[in-house]
């Protein structure tokens, strides 16, 4: 079994507002949690109308596995029109 979080690092390309930054950043969330079937939050920058922070739980039998899906997530982020994806970093956690 592997666990890896993922976070991401956003920019929300034409936000106005908080309300307008989180209409932008809930489909990406929800295609994450729905298509996915992964454990996804906004954990940082919830109060800046223009940057987001989100992190990712995936839980996989296989390394393989936890892979596919960590560029299945990035393919999402990569692919929202609204978000410029400025930095993603993996962190493995390791079994004893």
């Amino acid at each position: 079994m592997d666990a890896v979080v993922v976070r991401a690092d956003l920019r929300v390309r034409g936000a106005r507002s908080l309300k307008d930054k989180r209409q932008r950043i809930r489909p990406v969330i929800d295609r994450i949690r729905h298509r996915l079937h992964l454990s996804v939050s906004e954990v940082g920058h919830q109060d800046a109308w223009n940057r987001s922070e989100i992190a990712v739980a995936v839980v996989a039998p296989t390394s393989e596995r936890a892979a596919e899906l960590l560029d299945a997530v990035e393919a999402v982020l990569h692919g929202a029109v609204d978000l410029e994806v400025l930095d993603v970093e993996r962190i493995w956690i390791e079994r004893d």
